[in-house]
């Protein structure tokens, strides 16, 4: 058995830290996760630098990354000027957030949820057009920080837009870290019913210890890729106390173990995790860092 495990390190890792790291620093954490077995990469965002200082120099970044066959990169657009900045840096896919909540997505995103889905709409299309897939991620699909849960009715409908569109994936994404097991199989349900034949990946974060059993999961239930971030970093700058992804390495053992394979090299994984902690200036989260493999030697 095989699953896909989309690098997010890049993005969603670095844009809420407080230090914010240089366009080579950025190419050399990438290259460092193609060498490690990374074959799909959210490597950009193209929002506006002032909102998200972290993820200035996009296009500087897409130029240096390593272009190499069966390694693709995809870059974060939430408007028309995004997805066209994205396609003259020659992504390999778009990657359009979408979140189930208002609130939440006029405090990220400066619009209604309707109005994004319009967006998403255009976005679609032009992409398409462009001949670079593109595919939603569905934010705070599991609950949101100022509305609290997420009606997982909602989040079916914006699936069906999704699929309508022509989505390549749809994504669930569990931004703020309260999704549990039972929540990833009833929404993986709905969002199957909802955009039938849409392969599904997942995004998870550990804030409150559930990030790698909703992850393993959403594996039981046929999930076609699944999110995770070097070291473990990450969070959401208009979320609060928003804290990381679950760590690559760590979601990596616990696939490997259960006979999973993933074709990453788990122990150069826990090393760029490291490495990436000394850049930021603390800690990596990721536990498998200072654990180590088990058996010894077998990453």
């Amino acid at each position: 058995m095989h699953t896909t495990v989309l690098e997010v390190g890049p993005r969603d890792g670095l844009q809420n830290e407080e230090r914010t790291l240089s366009p080579d620093d950025k190419i050399a954490f990438i290259t460092r996760c193609v060498e490690a077995g990374a074959r799909r990469i959210e490597a950009v965002s193209f929002v506006n630098p002032r909102r998200v200082p972290q993820m200035a120099g996009a296009e500087e970044v897409m130029a240096g990354v390593p272009r190499r066959d069966g390694v693709s990169y995809s870059g974060l657009v939430l408007n028309r000027r995004g997805l066209d900045r994205a396609l003259d840096a020659r992504v390999d896919e778009v990657n359009v957030v979408v979140p189930a909540s208002d609130t939440f997505c006029v405090r990220n995103q400066g619009c209604t949820t309707a109005e994004m889905l319009d967006a998403w709409d255009a976005i679609a299309a032009a992409s398409r057009d462009a001949g670079v897939p593109a595919g939603m991620t569905i934010a705070v699909a599991f609950g949101c920080p100022f509305e609290g849960e997420t009606p997982p009715g909602r989040v079916a409908e914006i699936a069906r837009r999704a699929h309508a569109a022509g989505a390549m994936e749809i994504a669930l994404a569990d931004t703020i870290g309260v999704g549990v097991p039972a929540q990833v199989r009833d929404l993986t349900r709905r969002t199957r019913e909802a955009a039938p034949g849409t392969p599904l990946r997942f995004h998870f974060h550990n804030t409150r210890n559930t990030g790698y059993a909703n992850a393993l999961t959403a594996v039981d239930e046929g999930a076609a890729v699944l999110d995770a971030a070097a070291g473990g970093f990450g969070g959401c700058p208009f979320a609060p106390a928003a804290t990381g992804n679950i760590a690559t390495e760590d979601l990596l053992y616990a696939l490997h173990r259960s006979g999973i394979e993933t074709g990453y090299d788990m122990e150069a994984v826990a090393a760029t995790g490291t490495w990436l902690g000394e850049l930021l200036g603390k800690p990596a989260p990721a536990l498998l860092g200072r654990a180590g493999p088990f058996p010894q030697g077998s990453g």
